[in-house]
C-alpha cells in the first residue's frame, strides 16, 4: 500500500512538470503579432466613355490605386448620365466633356473644384468614298448640312453625352433638325456607335482619342477636323460637393483630382497612344488658361 501511495505521488509529480514545460515557451521563441494592413479605401468615379473606351482609365488609375491602396470603382456612362450620377451623390468624382452642363452643375452645387484636365478634338468620321462631300465643307455645320442634303445614314449616339450634346449644338447653328430614316439614334456608347455606324456606311461624330484606339477595326476614316469653334473637346475633374452629399469621401476625391492634374499624371495623360498611334489621345491641359 506504501508503495502506491509513493507512486501516486511520483506520478503526480511527473505531470505537474510536463504540463510546466507545455505551457512555458521558451523565452527567445516569443514572436510579436504583424501589424495589420490598413484597409484598401474606394473611391467611385463616374464618367464619359471615351476615357475608358481609349484604355487611358486603365493606366492613369492603376497607378494612382497601387500608391494610395484605393480601389476606383469606374463607372463608363457618358457625360451626361455622369453629372447626374454625382448630382445624386451616387459618386465622389466625375470626369466629363460639356462644358454648359458642367457649369450648371457647379451653380446648382452639385460639384466643387472642378478642374482642367486635358482636351482632344471632336471628327466627323464616315466611308472613304465620303457620299455627302464632307472633306469638301467649310466648317462643322456645312458638313452636317451636307448629310442631311444627301440624307446619307448618320448615326448618333442619342445618349446625352459630351458628344451628343456637341452634336447637337452643330445641328441646332446648322438650322437642321434632323429626322427621317437616314438619321438614326442608338443610345450606346462612343466605341459601339462607332461600330454601328461603320456596319452602315453612315457618318457619325467622334471624339478623337475614341477614333483612333478604334481606327484599325473599323473602315472608317476621318473626313472632317478642321473648326475650333465646334470640335473643341475639354475635359474637366470635378468632386462632388460633401456640404450636399456628406457621405462622398471628399478627401479621396481631391487627392484623385490633384493626382491627374499633377505633372506625373499629365505626363500619363500626354503620352498615351503616342507609342501605338504615333501621337497622343489626349494633350495635357492642367494649369492652361481656358
Amino acid at each position: 500500500m506504501k508503495n502506491l501511495f509513493v507512486k501516486i505521488i511520483l506520478a503526480s509529480i511527473i505531470i505537474s512538470l510536463f504540463a510546466g514545460c507545455v505551457q512555458q515557451a521558451p523565452t527567445g521563441n516569443i514572436t510579436t503579432p504583424a501589424p495589420t494592413a490598413p484597409a484598401q479605401q474606394e473611391l467611385r468615379l463616374a464618367t464619359t466613355t471615351s476615357t475608358c473606351d481609349t484604355g487611358l482609365l486603365d493606366v492613369l488609375n492603376r497607378k494612382f490605386e497601387n500608391e494610395n491602396n484605393v480601389r476606383i470603382l469606374t463607372v463608363c456612362e457618358g457625360t451626361g448620365k455622369s453629372i447626374a450620377t454625382g448630382e445624386l451623390g451616387a459618386a465622389d468624382v466625375v470626369m466629363v466633356h460639356a462644358v454648359q452642363l458642367e457649369l450648371k452643375a457647379v451653380a446648382n452645387g452639385s460639384f466643387i473644384n472642378r478642374s482642367y484636365m486635358m482636351y482632344n478634338y471632336f471628327v466627323i468620321i464616315g466611308p472613304e468614298s465620303d457620299p455627302a462631300g464632307i472633306k469638301n465643307a467649310s466648317n462643322a455645320t456645312d458638313a452636317f448640312s451636307r448629310i442631311a442634303a444627301k440624307q446619307a445614314p448618320f448615326i448618333s449616339r442619342g445618349d446625352e453625352s459630351g458628344t451628343h450634346v456637341m452634336e447637337k449644338s452643330i445641328w441646332k447653328a446648322a438650322n437642321i433638325t434632323p429626322a427621317g430614316t437616314w438619321y438614326q439614334s442608338v443610345g450606346k456608347g462612343m466605341g459601339e456607335t462607332i461600330t454601328t455606324a461603320d456596319i452602315k456606311n453612315g457618318y457619325t461624330l467622334s471624339d478623337r482619342g475614341t477614333y483612333l484606339a478604334m481606327k484599325d477595326k473599323i473602315k472608317f476614316r476621318i473626313l472632317f477636323e478642321s473648326d475650333q469653334t465646334y470640335l473643341f473637346n475639354p475635359y474637366h475633374v470635378m468632386a462632388v460637393n460633401p456640404a450636399k452629399f456628406p457621405n462622398v469621401k471628399y478627401d479621396l476625391a481631391m487627392k484623385y483630382i490633384n493626382y491627374v492634374t499633377s505633372e506625373g499624371g499629365q505626363n500619363i495623360i500626354g503620352n498615351y497612344g503616342k507609342d501605338k498611334y504615333g501621337e497622343g489621345l489626349f494633350v495635357p491641359a492642367a494649369g492652361i488658361k481656358e
